[in-house]
């Protein structure tokens, strides 16, 4: 007998199930593989409209601030006298400042410290923070009644405040600003990291991760630290948008960037006292910025909060 002949007869109405069965091993799969994934993302984006709204604005404001030096704007540090105080117009969308400087180019500009500042602060955050949790949750002992009390020590303070003092203490400089802002988030991921893991370190395959012999160093790679992965991602888009308002709101109290360094905490300080002028353009710009940003960061860490919960998934 022949070895074809024991190969089974695909008909037609079966070829479509019956071929997939005879692929040898290692043949790579060329079904509808990438038009189903296509097709999942949309209907994941429109059962999820925040996720859309907020991922746009998001991606507008970071293409915008990583474009800003090739846009054609105006210098964002100096203007000209006889130019102060125009309203918005078609040759300065949002208006100029008191000393002649286009206002969007300013806006656009101090993207890019805003920016900088929320995803650097955040990273020592969730760095330092998701570390310390993470040992203070799987080892417990002396060594999470330490972490935890430095962690309820930084949390009697509100986080704005502490920010304030760190930076004042530091020196007003961007990068005092970036440091102070990412020490308030530590207890916030610290606390997080410690929670998870505790309910992590008690699952059945960490037990039989220990009976194996492995060590303590790869379990908690391999094993723990995948698992409390989800809600810090969730909280870390979430403290972008405090990370931001921390910043202008150290700019605002002169902490931050100096002068003439374009930052909209800066700018909205400067502008209040020319709103009763009715020299709105001014703080409308900076104000609207920060509003946005932190409206579309909301809603992007809400909307990944709903699709990485499997109690609140619906794909």
């Amino acid at each position: 007998m022949l070895e074809n002949d024991l190969q089974p007869e695909v008909t037609a109405e079966h070829k479509g199930s019956a071929s997939a069965a005879l692929v040898p091993p290692g043949t790579p799969f060329e079904g509808p593989r990438p038009k189903y994934r296509l097709r999942r993302f949309a209907l994941l984006l429109r059962r999820n409209p925040r996720l859309l709204i907020g991922g746009l604005i998001i991606l507008i404001m970071v293409t915008a601030a990583v474009l800003a030096p090739v846009l054609p704007l105006p210098d964002p540090e100096t203007g000209e006298a006889s130019k102060a105080y125009q309203p918005p117009s078609f040759q300065y969308l949002m208006g100029t400042d008191n000393v002649g400087r286009d206002v969007l180019s300013r806006v656009i500009w101090g993207a890019r410290i805003s920016l900088s500042v929320g995803f650097i602060a955040v990273t020592i955050g969730i760095i330092v923070g998701g570390c310390l949790g993470l040992l203070a949750g799987y080892f417990g002992s002396w060594l999470d009644a330490i972490l935890s009390r430095l962690v309820d020590a930084m949390l009697a303070f509100p986080a704005i405040l502490l920010a304030i003092a760190i930076t004042a203490a530091l020196g007003p400089q961007l990068q005092n600003s970036m440091l102070a802002i990412g020490i308030v988030n530590i207890p916030v991921f610290a606390r997080l990291a410690r929670g998870q893991a505790m309910q992590v370190k008690v699952r059945d395959y960490i037990e039989a991760s220990r009976a194996l012999g492995l060590k303590n160093s790869r379990i908690l790679r391999r094993h723990v630290l995948p698992n409390i992965l989800n809600p810090l991602i969730v909280q870390a888009s979430l403290s972008i948008a405090f990370a931001i308002l921390a910043e202008a709101t150290l700019s605002f109290l002169g902490l931050g960037a100096q002068p003439p360094t374009p930052t909209w905490g800066f700018d909205i300080n400067q502008a209040r006292g020319y709103l009763a002028n009715n020299y709105w353009w001014m703080a409308l710009g900076p104000g609207s910025a920060i509003m946005i940003t932190i409206f579309g960061f909301n809603l992007l860490g809400d909307s990944i909060r709903d699709i990485l919960d499997p109690r609140l998934r619906k794909l």
